[in-house]
């Protein structure tokens, strides 16, 4: 492979990486939004919601593992690249200072980081949803008590 090759690998690798953090936020916004116009408690679906959504963001985090794995290893392959043998003296010196300008900003994320980061984003997420449903339950049996007939 070429250098300008790993180059245009190591970002296809970063707008992979993109898509599934675009996915995941959509996902959490839809499941928020839906969560929050639900009228009725119900438990069942609260559960149900609850285990795809941590089903789907078990994959998700798999996913961005995956990626991010590959992009430390692209980015390997990238720095062990011997230079390329210029025609001429300029040409050389072009590719070294493009190199040397471009390997430095290549900083792909720790996945510990980017783990714990995704996790703590599941579970506050999960909290939302089950903080909402408390609520519905709140509102219900304050209902029902507001309607009891006063005897």
């Amino acid at each position: 492979m070429t250098y300008a090759e790993l180059i245009e690998l190591y970002f296809d690798r970063s707008t992979a990486l993109q898509w599934y953090w675009t996915v995941y936020v959509v996902v959490i916004g839809g499941l928020l939004a839906f969560s929050s116009l639900r009228q009725r408690p119900d438990t069942a679906t609260a559960v149900l919601i609850t285990v795809l959504y941590v089903s789907f963001a078990y994959k998700n985090c798999t996913a961005i593992r995956d990626v991010t794995f590959e992009r430390y290893a692209v980015l390997a392959a990238i720095k062990e690249h011997p230079s390329p043998t210029a025609t001429s003296e300029g040409d050389r010196l072009s590719v070294a200072r493009v190199r040397g300008l471009l390997e430095p900003t290549l900083r792909p994320p720790e996945y510990p980081g980017v783990r714990n980061f995704h996790i703590a984003c599941d579970v506050l997420t999960v909290a939302a949803l089950w903080a909402m449903e408390w609520r519905r339950w709140r509102a219900a049996r304050r209902n029902e008590v507001l309607a009891e007939p006063i005897a």
